[in-house]
C-alpha cells in the first residue's frame, strides 16, 4: 500500500473526521472508507465514533530520518553513508543485501515500517507489524573474511542492550548466540548475513528486531513468550525514531571497531547479561542433542558447554539453546 497523508493524519492517536480527511486527501468519503480498511489489513487498529470520526487509538510514530539524525552522536553522524527508510518490503536484511550487490557499502543502514517476510534465525519467520516495533539493517565492510567476525552477533547483542539501558529501561539478558530476552521472554533479536568472500573482502549486514508496541493480533503468531518495550515502560515506551537513533549510536561503531578489537573486549559485558549463565541446558541441532552446563563464552564467542566428557566449545550455526527441563 503506497504511503497517503492518512496515516501521518491519524499518527496523533486523536480524532478525525470523515469529511476531514476526505479533505485532506481531495477524495471522497467512500475513498476515505477505503483506506481506513485497508489500514486495517496492515494490522493498525481504528476506532470510529459516530459525530467524531476516527483515529489510531494511542497514535502511531512513523519512522522519520530528521528526528533519527538529530538523535545520532556526532561521531556516529560520519559513519551512516545512507539512511534508507521504507514503507514495507520484503526483510530489511534482503534489502541491504540488494543494496550490497548493487554496489552499497559499508554505513548504510535500513528501516521500514513492516517486513512481509521478515526472518529469524534458523528461517523462521519474524513478526512484523505495520510501525509498531523495529526492524534495523546496517551494512559493513570487512577485509578479514568471516573466521575475523567471530563473536559479532554476541558483541552486537551488548550494544542493543547498552542502547537501551540509554534510554532508561531495565537491563535485559542476552542468550546466546542471538537472542534479546526481559524477564525469560523474547524481546528481539539478531541476524547477520554476509555477502561477498568469506577469506576476504567482505560485506555483513547487521539485522536487528525489537518487539516495542506489539498488537496482541499480531503476536497470535509467536511461538514463544514475549515481550516489549512498552510492557517493560509500563506502557510508555520511547518513540520508535528515539530507538532507532540509539541503536545506531551502539552498533556503528561497533562495526566500525570490530575488525581491529573482535570479540575479546566485549566477552565480560556479555557473560554479565548471560541469561542460561551456570544453569543446566540442551542444545539442538537438527536431530541432535547435547545437555550440559552453560559456563559463558570464551574470546571468540563459542558457547562453552561443560558435559560428562568436559568442558566443550560450541560455535554459532544452525543450534538452539534452551534451558533443561
Amino acid at each position: 500500500m503506497p504511503k497517503t497523508t492518512l496515516i501521518p493524519m491519524l499518527a496523533d492517536g486523536e480524532f478525525h473526521s470523515g469529511q476531514d480527511l476526505a479533505t485532506a486527501l481531495g477524495v471522497s468519503r467512500t475513498a476515505v472508507w477505503k483506506q481506513l480498511n485497508r489500514l486495517q489489513e496492515l494490522g493498525l487498529a481504528v476506532e470510529s465514533v459516530k459525530g467524531r470520526g476516527y483515529r489510531i487509538p494511542g497514535g502511531v510514530e512513523l519512522l522519520d530520518e530528521a528526528s533519527i539524525r538529530a538523535g545520532l552522536d556526532a561521531p556516529v553522524l560520519g559513519l551512516v553513508r545512507e539512511l534508507l527508510l521504507l514503507e514495507i518490503v520484503d526483510s530489511t536484511n534482503a534489502e541491504a543485501l540488494r543494496r550490497v550487490a548493487a554496489g552499497g557499502g559499508p554505513g548504510l543502514v535500513c528501516s521500514a515500517e513492516q517486513q512481509t517476510a521478515g526472518r529469524g534465525r534458523r528461517g523462521r519467520d519474524w513478526v512484523s507489524p505495520y510501525a509498531r516495533n523495529i526492524y534495523l539493517s546496517l551494512v559493513w565492510e570487512y577485509h578479514e573474511g568471516a573466521a575475523a567476525l567471530e563473536g559479532l552477533s554476541l558483541a552486537v547483542g551488548v550494544a542493543v542492550a547498552r542502547s537501551l539501558a540509554h534510554l532508561a529501561l531495565p537491563q535485559l539478558q542476552l542468550k546466546w548466540p542471538n537472542d534479546l530476552l526481559h524477564a525469560g521472554a523474547k524481546l528481539g533479536g539478531v541476524l547477520l548475513e554476509m555477502a561477498g568472500d568469506a577469506a576476504g573482502r567482505c560485506q555483513v549486514v547487521i539485522g536487528v528486531g525489537l518487539n516495542v508496541a506489539m498488537p496482541s493480533a499480531a503476536a497470535q503468531g509467536i511461538d514463544q513468550d514475549w515481550t516489549d518495550l512498552a510492557t517493560l515502560s509500563g506502557g510508555r515506551p520511547p518513540g520508535r525514531n528515539a530507538v532507532v537513533a540509539s541503536l545506531l549510536n551502539e552498533l556503528l561503531p561497533l562495526a566500525a571497531s570490530f575488525a581491529h578489537t573482535g570479540f575479546a573486549p566485549w566477552r565480560e559485558a556479555w557473560m554479565a547479561l548471560d541469561a542460561f549463565a551456570d544453569t543446566p541446558v540442551v542444545m539442538h541441532s537438527g536431530e541432535q542433542r547435547q545437555a550440559g552446563i552453560a559456563r559463558g563464552v570464551d574470546e571468540r564467542g563459542a558457547l562453552q558447554l561443560e558435559t560428562t566428557l568436559g568442558l566443550r566449545p560450541i560455535y554459532g550455526g544452525e543450534i538452539s539453546l534452551r534451558a533443561a527441563p
